[in-house]
């Protein structure tokens, strides 16, 4: 019984902690009796509720609940990439990444929130008789929790994981079932497993997930597109020609629209703008997002521009709306460019997750890559490209080599995704080695193109198994 209590404690944890909507924050009536928290669909939906609020990164900023998305999915990609610094003395990511790196146990310890969150309800949903619920909602509710699972496990593929060797043993430490003191030992998997289990819950999203929800959830279209963003990391077999195939589907099929105005997402629009298809909602009157980027009492940027940026955004309209001139805090005679994309309006505390663009910049990869048309991926770069301001496509028109125009539909990447969801250093890492070097100089080698596992995770499951390649355990 004593131990019973302990497990519905640590579910209960996990899924009642401040949701984004208040109406969601009571806990169910039956917590505190031995069985399960979720015994129907009204404590179903709060224990749902519970796993977005993790998938959203919820926490504390200065003692108050906020939502934490910009720490943990906005920041670490574009530092990861040598794009931006810290201010006020760089950061470690950097130069060399190591396995106590705080940031890099944060992006670890977040996907793995998630998805214990996500198996909480999983398996407590599958108990449950279909009676109990309305319509096919058991159904949706175990696809959406299925979604986040995935989305956890792609993260942990994508930063941890030799993703691009389905031959590699350095896959992710799979969690299928929610943790315990019983089985919290566990060791990783090969890569071409953790592929086959994310897809796997991928395949039952696309098939129970609801077709329509408020953006804030996930839905058919978001599985879609997250099986989109895993297929491009494959690159195996048929996986660039069915990544045509998805992008085109939600592009021509979806209820999504390209934002005229790519300036407007940020400043005026949010979560309202068509384009976004999964956005993050902020908890009321929290200010976390902004405090993040901006240093209020000294009218300060946090995060400034390295020169490789700026010679990305050089020349190019975004330039005034996503940058700020700025002393350096330690030489006035110098400037600094601090990034405000996204908090110079009135919607600074809105995060955006997935959006329209970055499907027709998968497809036009997508059609390079499988060996399409140019042209093809040409017209979906100058689309996008178009809508945030550009009106020159003569470089574009000009290229005639494939792997210049792969190239140039990642510097657009770049610019128009940045400081959203990691996107900029998962494209990164999807260029040939020597690219990736002339980007990023200090990664210096291919082990470092992926990070190393937490330090602390060896003290806790010492049975994970080996430290990626190139790293120590400690």
């Amino acid at each position: 019984m004593k131990q019973t209590f302990i497990y519905i404690f640590m579910f209960l944890s996990i899924i009642s902690q401040t949701s984004c909507e208040d109406q969601l924050n009571a806990l169910p009536t039956q917590s505190k009796v031995e069985g399960n928290v979720i015994v129907d669909q009204a404590s179903a939906e709060i224990a749902l509720n519970g796993v977005y609020y993790r998938f959203a990164s919820g926490g504390e900023s200065q003692d108050e609940p906020a939502i934490l998305w910009a720490s943990y999915h906005e920041l670490t990609s574009p530092i990861l990439t040598g794009y931006f610094t810290y201010a006020f003395g760089g950061s470690p990511l950097e130069e060399t990444f190591y396995p106590t790196d705080n940031n890099i146990l944060n992006t670890w310890s977040n996907a793995y929130s998630l998805i214990n969150a996500a198996n909480g309800v999983i398996e407590q949903m599958e108990a449950l008789s279909s009676t109990l619920f309305t319509g096919n909602r058991k159904a949706e509710i175990i696809a959406e929790a299925k979604l986040m699972r995935a989305y956890g496990h792609y993260n942990l593929l994508r930063y941890f994981c030799r993703f691009d060797d389905t031959e590699s043993e350095y896959g992710a430490l799979i969690r299928d079932e929610f943790v315990t003191t019983n089985n919290i030992a566990k060791s990783r998997s090969d890569v071409k497993s953790t592929y086959t289990f994310i897809l796997e819950d991928l395949e039952e999203a696309i098939k129970n997930a609801p077709l329509e929800n408020k953006n804030i959830y996930g839905n058919q279209w978001i599985a879609k597109a997250m099986k989109a963003r895993v297929l491009i990391l494959r690159g195996e077999g048929t996986d660039y020609t069915d990544v045509v195939t998805i992008t085109t589907d939600i592009i021509d099929n979806g209820p999504y629209e390209l934002e005229e105005h790519v300036e407007d997402i940020f400043n005026t629009k949010g979560l309202t703008s068509k384009e976004v298809m999964l956005g993050i909602q902020p908890l009321a009157n929290q200010t976390a997002r902004y405090g993040t980027y901006w240093q209020e009492y000294n009218s300060m940027a946090m995060y400034t521009a390295m020169p490789s940026f700026m010679s990305l955004i050089e020349n190019d309209p975004r330039k005034d709306w996503m940058l700020i001139a700025q002393k350096r805090y330690n030489d006035p005679t110098l400037t600094d460019y601090g990034i405000v994309k996204g908090i110079s309006g009135n919607k600074k505390e809105e995060s955006i997750a997935i959006r329209l663009t970055e499907m027709y910049l998968l497809k036009a990869e997508a059609i390079v890559l499988s060996g399409g048309k140019l042209e093809d991926a040409k017209n979906l770069l100058k689309t996008v490209s178009g809508h945030a301001g550009i009106t020159d496509f003569s470089v574009i028109d000009a290229i005639t080599n494939r792997d210049e125009l792969r190239l140039e539909i990642y510097k657009e990447t770049v610019k128009n995704l940045i400081f959203e969801d990691g996107i900029e250093w998962t494209a990164m890492t999807r260029l040939p080695l020597e690219e990736i070097l002339k980007i990023k100089p200090a990664i210096k080698e291919y082990n470092y193109t992926i990070l190393p596992i937490p330090a602390t995770e060896f003290e806790k499951n010492p049975t994970i198994g080996s430290q990626n390649p190139g790293y120590s355990k400690i």
